[in-house]
C-alpha cells in the first residue's frame, strides 16, 4: 500500500518552514513527518500527514505550490543493522528508490519514507520478501 506525501516548494528564507506548519496547524492537520531538502533559493518541503488533500488546499491558499506524490512507508527493525539489512535486501532486489527519509509513528518505533521509480514493483517485492507496508491511518495510531 501506498500513502500520500505532500511536497511543497518554498522560497529558502527564515519563517518559510514555520509558515507552511503554522498553516497546516490551524487547519487542523496532523503533521505525521517531515523532511526539508535545500537547493539554493528554494527548499523542498516533504510531508506526511493525516489529511493530505485538505493540506494540499490549505498550502495553495497560503499562496504555496503543493503537489501530491505516492511513497512507501516501512517499518524497520529497531537494533542496530535494522536499516542497513532493510536496504540490503532492497538493493539486493534491484528495486531503484528516489529517496528516503525516517520517520516515526505509534505503530513502529522506526520508520522509512521510501520513493520509487517503479512503485509498483516495489509494493510487489517488499510484500513477496514479507515486508509490511503502513498505511496513513497505521501510522496515525
Amino acid at each position: 500500500m501506498t500513502i500520500p506525501q505532500v511536497s511543497i516548494f518554498v522560497s529558502n528564507r527564515p519563517g518559510r518552514l514555520n509558515a507552511v506548519c503554522r498553516s497546516l496547524a490551524d487547519a487542523g492537520i496532523n503533521l505525521l513527518s517531515l523532511t526539508l531538502a535545500d537547493s539554493g533559493e528554494f527548499g523542498l518541503v516533504r510531508i506526511i500527514v493525516n489529511d493530505a488533500p485538505k493540506a494540499v488546499d490549505v498550502l495553495e491558499k497560503s499562496g504555496l505550490s503543493a503537489t501530491i506524490t505516492e511513497v512507501i512507508a516501512c517499518p524497520v527493525a529497531d537494533r542496530v543493522g535494522g536499516l542497513a539489512d532493510f536496504l540490503s535486501v532492497v538493493d539486493d532486489l534491484q528495486i531503484d528508490y528516489m529517496y528516503a527519509y525516517p520517520s516515526e509513528c505509534k505503530a513502529s518505533t522506526n520508520v522509512m519514507i521510501l520513493r520509487f521509480h517503479d512503485t509498483e514493483k516495489a509494493l510487489a517485492t517488499l510484500k513477496e520478501k514479507n515486508f509490511k507496508t503502513l498505511s496513513t491511518e497505521e501510522m496515525l495510531g
